[in-house]
């Protein structure tokens, strides 16, 4: 009702208009909490899915011989069913936060996706979510080379599928990372993020509130103390989980290594989400709340300019939201996740019309 889609005026963007604003979701009824968007953090954090799904996990092996972890949604736990489906179905990259906390709502975000005939996969970095960590590295706030390789795994096990990606909170500053160093050659369809981040450095040294700061800080360290005997010989161990904000952490973890010590500045010149946005060829919905905490003000938080110049970035702005929140009452709870699969359906729509109208035949 009160969203805004804020973008370069294009045939690309009256389509999604149109699609959108035909949306239930985006007209349905708001949440009993609908002012405290930092309680709706910390539930957004807490609360699992119902029903819980089930996983199947791939690990796929990097050049270096590092690991990340796969995990295809197969269905409801205690459901039988299968990933791959029959038929073209396209296939859908989420990707949790840069923590790798895989939250309830991601999760239910997968679940709609299977109902709606997408084949969900779960990105889970190096030593995140159980993944093995197999080499004294992880993966920097910004660095895509791991998401490259799993996109092109993908595209190679699902070759008639279009492939596309959604991303959750801070995890969207690989994603954005991902569209601007790869431009055209990204091999996705559409991506959509749900309250990114976009100013990294600018995030970390504002800090944020501790009902989201400290969970994720906590999960990290104690993922990472897993792997203390392993990381000692890149970082100082005592540094790392003695670390009091995600800054400090992020720090020990990048800056101050063993090997290659860099400062602060430095990395994030290498690391920062929107470095190479100019480049970005594939559309890109940002779903953000004016309202959310963890993000910041909007005047100093949102790239407005770049909605406004680029053809491939659109902005979703709703009043109210919180953080990855966007709730409301009955099944589903989360109408952004609903605008997002309208969106990936609209986009899939668009441009089929304009295969037609071009009379370009369809990639094999």
């Amino acid at each position: 009702g009160r969203c805004r889609l804020l973008c370069k005026p294009s045939a690309l963007a009256q389509h999604l208009v149109r699609s959108l604003g035909q949306s239930a979701a985006l007209r349905r009824g708001h949440w009993l909490w609908p002012r405290w968007p930092r309680l709706q953090v910390l539930q957004q954090l807490l609360q699992l899915p119902e029903p819980e799904p089930a996983v199947a996990r791939e690990l796929l092996q990097l050049p270096d011989t590092g690991l990340v972890a796969l995990d295809w949604l197969v269905g409801p736990r205690g459901a039988r069913s299968g990933s791959g489906g029959g038929g073209p179905s396209s296939v859908l990259l989420l990707i949790p936060n840069a923590a790798g906390k895989v939250t309830g709502g991601l999760l239910q975000l997968g679940l709609r996706a299977l109902e709606r005939g997408f084949i969900p996969v779960i990105f889970n970095r190096r030593g995140h979510n159980g993944c093995p960590l197999t080499t004294p590295r992880l993966q920097p706030f910004g660095d895509p080379g791991d998401l490259q390789e799993a996109v092109t795994y993908l595209h190679c096990r699902h070759p008639t599928a279009s492939l596309l990606a959604v991303s959750e909170g801070s995890g969207s500053g690989l994603l954005l990372a991902y569209l601007g160093e790869s431009g055209s050659s990204s091999r996705l369809a559409a991506a959509a993020c749900i309250s990114p981040i976009f100013r990294g450095r600018d995030w970390f040294e504002a800090g944020m509130p501790w009902l989201y700061e400290w969970p994720l800080l906590l999960h990290l360290k104690r993922g990472l103390s897993r792997y203390a005997g392993s990381l000692a010989e890149a970082v100082d161990v005592d540094r790392l989980l003695g670390s009091r904000s995600l800054r400090e952490l992020e720090e020990a973890l990048f800056c101050r290594t063993k090997s290659r010590p860099t400062s602060w500045e430095a990395y994030w010149e290498r690391n920062e989400p929107l470095r190479d946005a100019d480049e970005a060829a594939v559309p890109v919905l940002c779903l953000c709340s004016a309202d959310d905490p963890v993000r910041g003000p909007p005047a100093r938080s949102l790239p407005l300019e770049l909605f406004r110049s680029s053809p491939y970035f659109f902005l979703l702005l709703t009043p109210r939201g919180g953080h990855c929140g966007f709730p409301r009452w009955g099944p589903g709870r989360c109408w952004g996740h609903e605008a997002v699969l309208e969106y990936f359906r609209a986009m899939a729509e668009f441009l089929r019309a304009e295969e037609r109208r071009k009379g370009l035949p369809r990639p094999r």
